[in-house]
């Protein structure tokens, strides 16, 4: 399987029907749909790019998940990243500065990189970061945010570039949102969601799908109700379970499989709307993309890592370059093992994989290529 794969024209044909279903779910919106045709010339000539540096045998993945702070005013239940000590209350140090985030914005964007997911954490409380972003206008930045922080200034900085699209998690109905995330959020969401459609801006939603609300997510309610209020994308993020008291709320095969289906019907049904699952149905999407097949990972202190859900890293951004990050020790045995393309239960194979990850890091850290 993995000799008949082609990651390379596998992922620019993902990056292709984001971006065309993105075109067409902002064309009764002319200052957005501006952008985006312009954004589509943007990623064709990062995808030439890619290709060319794929023809001299270096693979460039054109997303990159970007953990900007380690700071959070929520305690979501579940949460991944204070499981795993990415995300805390103490007072953050070390963290990437700002100027550092634009560099590696700039590398990314030399290189070919369209989308920069930024997550943290709380990501609206590196305003000067989201400014950053804000300049690269080659790179579409999709905020993975908590919605709390939205004020005016950020609702200004949004119309101003378009570049900048809030993606706000939302678990299902106000109920099921704020037993996870907190009493008064689901409101807050709302109205934000109120002012930016006022505004004529895009926006996105991040869903967390779990065995319990799986089936209230992606129904024509939910949905629907998003649709109404102006959101224009829906991520739905499997649960990955971080300790094994919470396994129960991973989806399984039959979920997933459901899941997929409803999200195609979805695409049919919503036109005016882009869909995206992660991690998806790796079994045949030829493997997990993360650590550099499709995307990887820089957590809030310049840690390269696999991907969010597999915080091991034996390179730092803060010492070497980004394309050097790219081509790690890590990620490439990652790769040459072949545990990207292992058979596992589903959802996440590092996850699952986690001790073979462990191993694997020692022996890349201890080795000398």
């Amino acid at each position: 399987m993995s000799k008949e794969f082609d990651i390379q024209e596998y992922m620019t044909h993902g990056v292709e029907r984001v971006v065309s279903d993105a075109i067409k779910a902002t064309l009764k919106n002319p200052k957005e749909s501006v952008y985006m045709a312009k954004f589509a010339l943007a990623t064709k000539a990062a995808s030439k790019k890619r290709a060319r540096m794929e023809a001299d045998g270096e693979h460039i993945p054109p997303f990159l998940i970007a953990s900007i702070t380690s700071s959070c005013n929520l305690h979501c239940a579940g949460c991944y990243s204070r499981c795993n000590n990415a995300t805390n209350d103490a007072a953050p140090v070390k963290q990437l500065t700002d100027d550092e985030w634009l560099k590696i914005f700039d590398e990314a964007d030399d290189l070919g990189v369209s989308f920069i997911l930024l997550a943290g954490g709380e990501p609206l409380l590196r305003k000067g970061v989201i400014e950053a972003a804000g300049r690269k206008q080659n790179i579409l930045f999709p905020i993975f945010t908590n919605g709390t922080f939205m004020t005016e200034k950020y609702f200004d900085m949004f119309d101003q570039n378009r570049n900048l699209v809030p993606i706000m998690s939302i678990e299902g109905e106000k109920e099921a949102t704020d037993n996870r995330r907190g009493e008064g959020v689901y409101d807050k969401l709302i109205s934000n969601m109120d002012e930016l459609k006022k505004r004529g801006l895009i926006f996105g939603a991040s869903v967390t799908v779990t065995t319990e609300n799986i089936k209230d997510v992606s129904s024509e309610s939910f949905i629907g109700n998003l649709s109404d209020k102006g959101c224009k994308a829906v991520i739905f993020v499997e649960f990955v379970p971080v300790t094994d008291d919470s396994k129960h709320l991973a989806p399984g095969e039959e979920d997933r499989e459901y899941l997929k289906k409803e999200i195609m019907r979805l695409r049919q049904e919503h036109p005016e709307m882009v869909f995206v699952s992660f991690p998806g149905d790796e079994k045949s999407s030829g493997g997990c993309i993360a650590a550099g097949r499709g995307f990887f990972h820089i957590n809030s202190h310049g840690g390269a890592e696999p991907c969010p859900f597999s915080p091991y890293s034996d390179i730092n951004v803060k010492d070497t370059s980004l394309r050097e990050a790219m081509n790690s020790r890590l990620f490439k045995a990652l790769q040459k093992e072949g545990v990207l393309l292992d058979d596992h239960d589903g959802g996440c194979v590092l996850y699952e994989k986690r001790h073979e990850v462990e191993a694997i890091l020692s022996d890349a850290v201890n080795s000398v290529w």
